[in-house]
């Protein structure tokens, strides 16, 4: 770079020298709705939007669809500030449901946690009607009624925009494994014919004044890493992120095809970066949401996608299922990568080892992001190999620093430090607003930093790389580190070991201090035994395990490594751990 480094990534931004000049050139976050933002970008009334199961739904009909259902929600009683409680899959409506909420001043609440969050979230609401797939329970729409106080749900047949013979029969098996003997029913439900019908007759006043800034979509974090927060945002900010991205996975020789799996609109990411970019892109957007996540390779093959947004429990399925033929051409995917949690160096290089032995073309990368930043972060534009934590670079609008825990202090590079962001798709919030000050910060400049809580450090040209969740030092010295200390082993390439990944827990003896416990998937016919001398000699000493526990296969919570719950079972004595 030709400019002089002050040594502070804020201001140096030396990830800029990746992104052409072309790209950046008035590069700037639009003041428009969400549904202006799409409308601008639209190729067309008589083009394709979406594509679900075996339908092609046009631009026109999304149009009608979101001004009808803005009708129907004003009908309902929703207004301007008002919370709509929706619990739909990754179903066309859920997207005519979001804009239509935006043009009557209202927000989407998603939740899909347990049915007593859930519940708590509604009730926090002040909602009395909540959204629901017509598979809803009986017993937990009277839950709903009893505990959060609603008056009535309006259902919704997951096949309403569908082509039932275009729906493969291992998608009906898992959407009929949804269903239970007694759906919910009786004067209290709505059918969503019924629910538009009302919006047809509607004669009042519909749009709310035009307001970016306004709440538009609540949801809740996984609860994988800690307790689940509400995260807000607003058009402004959602456009603020997916604008930096959408030209990624473009091609200007056809138009690409964007398929999501399985991935509930309950999670920021999947709404911004997964739906509603594709869609601001001129990209076919493919939704298969009743898809069981053990049958994701089945869609792949089947709809043979260009663009497919990954999550490492998902290439993880399509490498051990083993129904992907060996002669299978994945080459039809032209963007490969694993998003939603760390991906260590053995995870990496099985993954791009079974996309090379299947043509696939695609550099197998990861990607780095959070609710609070309403989805990426960073974008693999990097030129260093994608393996020992790196993420990438920042997004072009927004930026990355590396502070000291806690602080306004800004560090330099290749030091390790708490990863912040500033940039336009930060939150507007927790619905907390003591939980908001302890994670977006305003510095001593006036500048507004998210704190993610991740440890890592950023190199001279820009390029991050993300290592832990917080800081977790051992007692008697050292910081325990997940993604280094998992390198460690992955590069050791011990014999027997298929998987492997830490969990690090609390230290019941020394307070603020953390244990280690190692977790493995083994080849067949290999013992901890086997391998135990081999781990203890990778690993420096105060990183060595508590206990090393096999397990058949790497566990899952809402997509991610289920780390809280092995915390859980190991706090309850669950391991007979040394």
């Amino acid at each position: 770079m030709n400019q002089k480094m002050t040594g502070k990534p804020s201001i140096d931004k030396p990830w800029m020298q990746y992104y052409p000049p072309q790209l950046i050139q008035g590069l700037a976050i639009p003041e428009q709705t969400v549904y202006e933002y799409l409308m601008e970008r639209c190729p067309g009334d008589d083009v394709a939007a979406i594509h679900y199961y075996g339908r092609d739904i046009q631009w026109k009909e999304v149009k009608e669809e979101i001004n009808l259902i803005a009708r129907a929600l004003r009908a309902l009683g929703f207004k301007e500030g008002d919370q709509i409680p929706v619990f739909l899959r990754a179903v066309p409506e859920f997207i005519y449901l979001l804009l239509a909420a935006e043009k009557i001043g209202a927000s989407i609440l998603c939740r899909d946690n347990t049915i007593e969050e859930n519940i708590e979230a509604v009730k926090k609401s002040g909602a009395k009607v909540i959204i629901a797939h017509d598979f809803l329970s009986h017993e937990e729409l009277n839950k709903y009624r009893r505990e959060a106080g609603i008056r009535g749900a309006v259902l919704l047949s997951p096949l309403r925009s569908a082509l039932r013979t275009g729906m493969p029969d291992y998608c009906w098996n898992y959407l009929e494994s949804l269903y239970t003997d007694y759906p919910a029913y009786g004067p209290c439900t709505m059918s969503w014919d019924t629910f538009i019908a009302t919006g047809a007759q509607f004669e009042g006043s519909v749009e709310a004044v035009k307001d970016i800034d306004r709440p538009l979509f609540r949801a809740y974090t996984s609860g994988s890493t800690g307790p689940s927060k509400q995260v807000i945002h607003s058009a402004h900010t959602m456009i603020g992120n997916m604008h930096q991205m959408n030209f990624y996975g473009a091609s200007s020789d056809f138009r690409p095809t964007w398929m999501v799996t399985q991935l509930t609109p309950s999670l920021v990411a999947v709404v911004v970066a997964m739906l509603l970019m594709p869609l601001a892109s001129d990209k076919l957007l493919i939704l298969s949401p009743f898809v069981a996540p053990e049958d994701v390779d089945l869609e792949m093959m089947h709809y043979r996608p260009n663009c497919w947004p990954l999550i490492p429990m998902f290439i993880e399925i399509v490498m051990k299922n083993g129904r992907v033929p060996d002669d299978y051409d994945m080459s039809h995917l032209f963007s490969a990568g694993a998003g939603c949690e760390a991906y260590n160096n053995n995870q990496l290089k099985r993954a791009q080892k079974f996309l090379k032995d299947h043509n696939c073309k695609a550099r197998f990368t990861t990607g780095y992001g959070c609710s609070e930043a309403g989805s990426n972060m960073s974008l693999p534009l990097t030129a260093h190999p994608i393996k020992n934590g790196n993420v990438g670079i920042p997004m072009p609008l927004t930026t990355i620093s590396i502070f000291k825990p806690g602080t306004d202090e800004e560090l330099t590079y290749n030091t390790m430090g708490e990863i912040c962001q500033c940039g336009p798709g930060t939150m507007i919030g927790y619905d907390d607003p003591l939980a908001t000050q302890r994670t977006i910060k305003i510095h001593s400049d006036g500048s507004r930093w998210l704190h993610t809580g991740d440890i890592g450090y950023m190199t001279e040209d820009g390029t991050i790389y993300a290592l832990t969740r917080g800081e977790a030092p051992r007692y008697g010295g050292g910081s325990l580190e997940t993604l280094p200390m998992e390198n460690l082993l992955a590069d050791a390439e011990i014999e027997g070991i298929n998987d492997e990944f830490f969990v690090i827990i609390q230290d019941p003896e020394h307070h603020r201090c953390f244990l280690p416990y190692l977790f493995v998937v083994l080849e067949e016919g290999y013992t901890v035994d086997d391998i135990r001398e081999k781990v203890n000699e990778s690993l420096e000493d105060y990183m060595q395990p508590v206990d090393i526990i096999a397990l058949p296969e790497r566990p899952f919570f809402h997509f991610k490594t289920n780390r809280i719950g092995l915390t859980h079972d190991i706090e309850a004595g669950k391991f007979n751990h040394r």
